[in-house]
């Protein structure tokens, strides 16, 4: 029987190089149920990071399971050369609740080439190359959407056809702008966005991707309206809005079932993968009318859409909003927040403990020998994280100096998860204080 070295040895022997799993000793996920996880091995997890975010509504969902099982006895794959019910099906229920004024939707496989479309669209319609994007972001890995990540750690290339310039913004704490007071950041990053404008574009801009809440880069959040004061100053040069929505989407955040809500603004575009799913690769891009048929090629997706995945995701869907885990998000999420409160101001390696909704992280850090000031401690991170793990909970790791702890339990946990979740991350902390 495999055991979790021994897959991990076959791994290393033939799997690219460049990917790296999380743990230093690597454990295979067998099955799943609900919350948990269980290893190959038999070992039980409390599984708080979702395959990062993706299994949104809980391992082997049954609604979920059911919907596939349905699907895949009637037929797995069409095509968009032919009409699928699901499909048409599934894009009218995303393009009604997007906000999006006269909605089109189109299907692709991963958040990655969601964004790689949206650059697409938008580049089109504008006849520009110019992008801007903001600092610590990530976007994805296609040769396109590297362009826009704003992680060096994340980086394989930087050969692009696009001019991209990043704006400030929202990680405050290791920026710039981290000595200015909250009520002024807003105005400090639009400021830095007109300065880039001015002097670094023509000013003929395609357009501004954005993350609501920037995931990989540390659950950084910025000030409520935000992007929309963003968004004023954008329009005075017609350039487009593009709100990746990949981690923020479907109530997660708890206040809102999209990120954007949040700022005041209704973006051009949304992008959405990972958790529409459940764990079933699905993704795509809401746009406005104007800008989708905008594109006269010939166009085509060979898997996006397809009966599978659109059957999933409607059922994910449809458990999301029937079931009312929008404020499911909210309710738990601020039981997480608050049990977790009194063990990270009293920890000092925890330097913030910051969160919307189901979207939590914890910021581990360490006195510098020479300034003496709170520096990212990534060897504290990744202990904490593996201490976490043998107690049996997996949690997430981010953030442009890869110190940050991301939780993100699944929309439907439960009360007792959430008191199991705090218990082992208090157990955690103290093992390694």
């Amino acid at each position: 029987m495999p055991t979790n070295d021994s897959l991990h040895q076959r791994y290393e022997a033939i799997m690219a190089p460049y990917l790296n799993p999380l743990y230093t000793k690597p454990i295979s996920i067998d099955r799943g149920e609900g919350s948990y996880v269980w290893d190959i091995e038999g070992v039980r997890y409390l599984d708080f990071f979702g395959g990062v975010l993706t299994t949104m509504i809980g391992h082997n969902n049954p609604a979920v399971t059911e919907a596939i099982k349905a699907q895949v006895g009637k037929v797995l794959h069409t095509s968009t050369l032919y009409l699928s019910e699901p499909m048409i099906e599934l894009a009218e229920e995303i393009g009604s609740v997007s906000g999006i004024p006269d909605a089109k939707v189109f299907f692709t496989t991963s958040g990655s080439e969601a964004n790689d479309t949206a650059l697409m669209l938008a580049t089109s319609y504008r006849k520009s190359n110019e992008i801007l994007a903001m600092r610590n972001s990530y976007h994805g890995r296609t040769f396109a959407t590297q362009a826009i990540t704003s992680q060096s750690s994340w980086l394989s290339s930087r050969i692009s056809g696009l001019s991209v310039n990043y704006v400030q913004g929202p990680y405050k704490l290791r920026s710039p702008f981290q000595n200015i007071p909250e009520e002024k950041f807003t105005e400090a990053c639009v400021a830095d966005l007109q300065q880039i404008i001015d002097t670094a574009t023509t000013g003929n801009i395609a357009c501004l991707i954005f993350e609501p809440i920037q995931g990989v880069g540390g659950v950084a959040i910025p000030p409520d309206g935000f992007y929309g004061e963003m968004g004023k100053t954008l329009a005075n040069y017609g350039a487009l809005t593009i709100s990746d929505e990949v981690q923020t989407g479907w109530g997660r955040t708890g206040q809102h079932f999209w990120g954007y809500e949040a700022h005041g603004i209704i973006p051009d575009m949304l992008t959405f993968a990972k958790g529409v799913g459940n764990g079933i690769t699905l993704a795509g891009v809401v746009a406005r009318s104007e800008i989708m048929e905008n594109i006269t090629a010939l166009n085509f997706s060979t898997f996006g859409g397809n009966p599978l995945s659109a059957a999933a995701g409607l059922a994910t869907f449809r458990q999301v909003r029937d079931n009312n885990m929008q404020n499911n998000a909210l309710v738990m999420g601020a039981m997480l927040k608050d049990g977790l409160q009194e063990i990270a101001s009293s920890t000092p390696w925890i330097g913030d403990l910051r969160g919307r909704g189901l979207m939590i992280a914890l910021e581990i850090v360490g006195k510098s020998s020479e300034s003496g000031h709170d520096e990212p401690y990534p060897e504290r991170a990744a202990e904490f994280l593996e201490a976490c793990k043998d107690y049996g909970l997996l949690l997430g790791k981010g953030g442009v100096f890869g110190n940050v702890i991301r939780i993100t339990p699944m929309l439907n946990v439960t009360e007792d998860e959430i008191i199991e979740g705090i218990e082992i991350i208090t157990k955690a902390i103290n093992s390694i204080n």
